[in-house]
């Protein structure tokens, strides 16, 4: 009877668990990011105006990237958004970790999304094991490789690491779903289920 007893409450626990632990960690995914953003200016705003307003740092810093943004689109600053890219990238060192990060941010925000197109990559010959990934590069002409091979990232599960394959564009199979519900996917081990769309 005890140990019945004890099942169920065990089973009532992690089914609490089940509940609350995805809604505890999202609050607090979310707050933990909040808190870092508008940590990066409260403390200057706060002596500034000589009173402490929660949010207000995320909100300024929000609206000076929209006016960067605004501006560096204008052709008056155009000029100058190009000279200073050209000096980052032309600088020893420097333009290592510069062009990675301005690669990595335009693959996801910029005009040239790299992470749009979700793919089965076929591991190999005699293999029936296929892996989900996004290509990156279809033209790997200026690392001297043929046409006939494409850059594939293969994201990890659970974790935001991935790897980076050349492998041959007949190994390689769209899939039918949008890229943020396969990066899901992959990243929950294939626990989140994928929504299909298909043209009506």
């Amino acid at each position: 009877m005890i140990k019945i007893f004890s099942k169920k409450v065990m089973y009532y626990f992690f089914q609490g668990l089940l509940y609350i632990a995805p809604i505890t960690l999202t609050i607090w995914g979310v707050i933990a990011i909040f808190d870092f953003i508008d940590g990066l200016l409260i403390d200057y705003l706060d002596s500034l105006l000589k009173r402490h307003i929660p949010g207000l740092g995320i909100i300024v810093l929000l609206i000076a990237i929209t006016l960067i943004g605004l501006l560096g689109s204008t052709l008056l600053f155009k000029p100058f958004i190009a000279y200073f890219d050209q000096l980052f990238t032309k600088a020893p060192l420097i333009k290592i970790i510069y062009s990675s990060v301005k690669d990595l941010v335009s693959a996801f925000v910029g005009q040239k999304k790299r992470f749009n197109e979700p793919v089965m990559v076929k591991i190999g010959k005699g293999y029936d094991i296929e892996k989900i990934g996004f290509i990156t590069n279809k033209d790997l002409s200026f690392l001297g490789v043929a046409n006939q091979k494409v850059a594939v990232y293969l994201p990890h599960s659970y974790a935001w690491s991935g790897n980076l394959f050349i492998v041959p564009a007949e190994n390689v199979t769209p899939i039918d779903a949008s890229a943020t519900d396969v990066m899901k996917f992959i990243i929950s081990a294939g626990v989140t289920n994928l929504e299909t769309q298909h043209d009506e």
